[in-house]
């Protein structure tokens, strides 16, 4: 013997609803795993703008003259590839020294914004 079962369709006005979430839901999501993605930790140490690359990590007396006299901190990657500092009072301690910064980069801007700095070991 066979039973039937009877099964109410959802109203399009709660379907759509529940649809809309899911999909904001997942965007939202999926945002948060790509700026997840773009956190990363980079070796380099603090110069400043004018002299950039040139200390390659020594030569903090001089970049912190530099700094003082109105030049703006920058970091310099292993590969001596200058970045300007979004957030330059996240440096202040670390003027000319070799550092390991977890930072989001800005490729096109060739800027990074500091999320954590410690001094390379």
């Amino acid at each position: 013997m066979m039973v039937a079962v009877r099964v109410s369709p959802i109203p399009l006005e709660v379907l759509v609803k529940r649809v809309s979430l899911f999909a904001v839901a997942a965007l939202a999501l999926t945002s948060l795993a790509a700026n997840a993605a773009d956190s990363s930790k980079i070796n380099g140490w603090i110069s400043d703008a004018m002299c950039g690359a040139k200390h390659a990590g020594t030569g903090a007396e001089c970049v912190k003259k530099c700094i003082a006299g109105g030049e703006k901190p920058v970091f310099v990657d292993q590969g001596k590839n200058v970045w300007t500092i979004d957030n330059p009072e996240a440096v202040a301690n670390f003027y000319g020294a070799p550092v390991v910064i977890t930072a989001t980069t800005d490729d096109t801007a060739k800027s990074v914004h500091i999320d954590a700095i410690q001094a390379a070991k």
